[in-house]
């Protein structure tokens, strides 16, 4: 009879344990990007007063107009660098003008103000963008924009 219980307790802590490993990493998450990744943003005109609204995930933006998926090709400080091409785009940034990307269209630049960025300094190309805090795929510690 003991051995039963010992082996009842034994199988109520791997459970316990491994249900806690489970929703520390789940609230470790959110949605990250890295450089050739989608980031969404609002894309609807230059009089729009939400223009250049981004965001990890899809939706409307504040203006009501779907989020436009943009292929990642850097992050510089505070913004973003991104091909206008599509969420399917796998072009790189121009090296000979950087206005471009190579598929040869012009890049777009939008603050990445109230998300959280790799703070591994200006020689890192992790270049990893996320909506909660946490770590890069560098292991450095994400800041938030402000």
């Amino acid at each position: 009879m003991k051995r039963v219980w010992g082996l009842v307790a034994a199988m109520f802590l791997t459970v316990v344990v491994f249900s806690n490993f489970v929703l520390a990493e789940g609230e470790k998450g959110g949605a990250s990007v890295k450089e050739g990744s989608v980031v969404y943003v609002c894309d609807c005109g230059k009089d729009c007063h939400c223009k250049d609204e981004v965001s990890t995930q899809p939706g409307k933006c504040s203006c009501g107009h779907e989020r436009v998926p943009m292929h990642v090709l850097k992050i510089d400080g505070n913004e973003t660098v991104l091909c206008t091409c599509g969420k399917d785009c796998q072009c790189k940034l121009d090296p000979n003008d950087p206005a471009k990307c190579t598929c040869g269209k012009q890049v777009k630049k939008v603050s990445l103000k109230g998300l959280y960025v790799c703070a591994c300094g200006p020689s890192c190309s992790c270049n990893t963008v996320s909506d909660k805090p946490g770590k890069c795929k560098c292991g450095a510690e994400l800041r938030k924009v402000d």
